[in-house]
């Protein structure tokens, strides 16, 4: 007997010109509504689609709104080796500004936060498929830069992290102040200033 083959489903399903339909709604419905008013029937309703193109693909709404901002923000924070230490936090704090100022990642990326501090289960998916694998990417100039000897071995990565983010979030999603380069530019040198080097190898004594 021949076997029969099956139809595709899931995401293989999905014409390109309408999974970018489905991406630009979820983000449009997300900065409209915010999360907790975001539902499949208004994202498949704002899109053109039936609710069948993104239940084949997604199980619930935080599936597909996680998905969709991991495939768009995490290859953002990807930033090339620049052969310097300084060279490679410009780079990353460059594309984080411009992840924050993004007209809708300014008004979506709040919801999150505060969606993440009262849903946990939206938190731990949220943390496993967006903030980790960006917060992975912003790490690698430091592990490039212990590596090139720039840094000492022992630097707590994790608190440095937060150290050099904190300011940029804080002035654009809490103050509503715009960052320039000059502002970039001041925070890397303070940063710099405050970093562990390691220290100069030393002669063998003749």
């Amino acid at each position: 007997m021949t076997d029969v083959a099956r139809p595709v489903t899931g995401a293989a399903l999905l014409h390109p010109r309408t999974t970018e339909a489905i991406t630009h709604a979820v983000l449009d419905e997300l900065a409209a509504q915010g999360y907790g008013q975001l539902s499949m029937e208004s994202v498949a309703r704002r899109a053109g689609v039936g609710k069948s193109a993104l239940y084949r693909r997604w199980r619930t709404k935080q599936d597909m709104v996680v998905a969709m901002l991991s495939e768009l923000s995490v290859p953002l924070a990807q930033t090339p080796d620049t052969g310097s230490l300084r060279g490679d936090l410009w780079a990353s704090l460059c594309v984080f500004r411009d992840w924050i100022v993004d007209p809708q990642m300014r008004t979506i990326l709040p919801d999150l936060t505060a969606e993440a501090a009262r849903n946990p289960t939206f938190s731990q998916a949220y943390q496993a498929a967006i903030a980790g694998p960006r917060r992975a990417h912003a790490a690698a100039p430091f592990h490039r830069a212990i590596a090139r000897e720039e840094l000492a071995p022992d630097l707590d990565i994790e608190f440095v992290l937060d150290l050099i983010s904190a300011p940029l979030y804080w002035r654009l999603s809490i103050r509503q102040v715009d960052v320039d380069d000059a502002f970039i530019e001041a925070l890397l040198d303070q940063v710099m200033l405050a970093l562990p080097t390691r220290p100069p190898r030393r002669s063998p004594r003749p």
